[in-house]
């Protein structure tokens, strides 16, 4: 199938034919004739596949008949409502919205947090037909009056799983009270759940359910793979990985800002150049380490997942779990950055023994295993030997514990252990078995006694 087959607009055709792709994508495919026919739309498909033009190209194609010259902005009502989680995210669907527009007169803009509100006011004053936005600064807006949504056709949520992990659905729920009943409404995310069931059906029409491939699968172009490693040695590890491999181009996941800090800080010591990519960092420093990373002037990206969800990279080579994500769905997003459009890419996770529950949970969600490979100096051998002492080592605190403290006889007090009774209540000897228990014991007895006559 060509694009031609598709019945789009020739100047969205045009467009195509500029950024040079031939054939839709399978997602893109199913999906476009789908809009095309006003039904609404739930779709998934792994990242990377083209989900971004699956609702661009139909929605650019139906707006069309509104597009215009004139300067005024009544003549530029928002159309088509675009939410996505992250700015990074929203910056990157308006440059694809422009880049399928470029030969139609319609006008596009974005609106994240993070930035210079007024800015964005003044280009919303303007008019505009297709409105990019994350959901919190969306609200700023409408509750500044500075943009209408009575006219809006379509409603797309991309991203949506993460915008519910992110907390986004109150806000959501607030912005749907502001657009027309009668609309258009597309869901595309990489994974479903039941959470998104839910949520389609307090806002969607019969939608159709549309998955090109098996759900939170990952892609076969990506070469997964997981080294044992402890976790005060992960730093040298990923620089040894980086430099051994010789990564040019290597985007690192991990869970907290700190942690981002950190590695980057390491990396920048063994001589990589490396840049932390986070939400406390400014946008305008974000947007110059993400472009600079493109570039090749940047060896190594560090974010975390909200920071990096939605980072469009041409050709990634290679993305590194310094950390296993606490939740298995984020593991297929975050390794989705590589193998992109039938791109052969590599995915590397480092495994402390705490975090094999993690890999346990995650190959039990993309139903696969990921091969464990011991490297030079982190054998698995010596992996296992660490968890295993760490684990004794816990246990062998516990059993010392009884004789450095006594505990109070409670319920709880294990079941096969016989405590003797106390001389107060029989008049047997007690013979302790450790003397710091009879001391503990002869403390004890005043403190039963004032018990007694109270």
């Amino acid at each position: 199938m060509t694009f031609d087959e598709l019945g789009l607009h020739p100047d969205l055709l045009r467009a195509i034919v500029d950024t040079g792709y031939t054939e839709p994508t399978p997602i893109q495919a199913q999906a476009i004739p789908v809009v095309l026919a006003g039904n609404d739309v739930m779709a998934g498909a792994q990242t990377g596949t083209g989900k971004t033009a699956s609702f661009t190209l139909p929605m650019l194609h139906k707006l069309a008949v509104h597009q215009n010259t004139s300067t005024s902005p009544a003549r530029h009502s928002v159309r088509g409502l675009i939410l996505a989680p992250t700015r990074e995210l929203a910056a990157q669907v308006e440059a694809s919205v422009k880049t399928y527009s470029k030969h139609l007169f319609l006008r596009s803009t974005s609106v994240y947090g993070g930035v210079n509100i007024d800015p964005q006011i003044a280009e919303l004053r303007k008019g505009v037909e297709i409105l990019v936005a994350t959901p919190g600064r969306l609200l700023d807006h409408l509750h500044q009056k500075s943009v209408n949504l009575s006219q809006v056709e379509f409603l797309v949520l991309d991203e949506a799983d993460r915008m519910l992990d992110m907390g986004f659905m109150p806000d959501i729920r607030r912005i749907f009270s502001f657009l027309p009943p009668r609309r258009q409404n597309l869901l595309f995310s990489a994974t479903f759940s039941e959470d998104i069931k839910r949520l389609s059906n307090e806002f969607m029409r019969d939608p159709q359910l549309i998955e090109v491939a098996r759900r939170n699968a990952t892609s076969d172009n990506i070469l997964q793979v997981a080294y044992p490693v402890g976790a005060d040695h992960k730093r040298h590890l990923l620089a040894q990985i980086i430099k051994n491999e010789n990564l040019h181009q290597v985007l690192v996941f991990t869970n907290t800002k700190t942690g981002a800090n950190r590695i980057a800080h390491q990396l920048t010591h063994e001589g990589i150049n490396a840049v932390a990519i986070h939400s406390d960092k400014t946008q305008q420093a974000r947007t110059q380490a993400l472009a600079e990373f493109k570039e090749g002037k940047i060896q190594a990206l560090i974010g975390t997942d909200v920071a990096a969800r939605g980072l469009d990279i041409d050709d990634l080579p290679c993305v590194v779990n310094f950390d296993l994500p606490h939740n298995a769905e984020d593991y297929v997003h975050r390794i989705g950055r590589t193998g992109r459009a039938g791109a052969s890419g590599k995915a590397i996770s480092l495994v402390a023994p705490e975090e094999k529950r993690y890999l346990s949970d995650i190959e039990k969600l993309i139903k696969r295993s990921i091969p464990m490979e011991a490297l030079p100096g982190y054998s698995a051998e010596r992996f296992e030997v660490a968890h295993s002492r760490e684990r004794s080592g816990s246990r062998g605190r516990d059993r010392e514990r009884p004789h450095t403290k006594r505990e109070p006889e409670t319920a709880l007090a294990p079941a096969q252990e016989k405590r003797p009774e106390s001389p107060a209540l029989s008049s047997a000897p007690v013979t302790p078995r450790h003397g710091r228990k009879k001391e503990v014991a002869a403390l004890l007895l005043p403190r039963r006694s004032v018990t007694t006559t109270e």
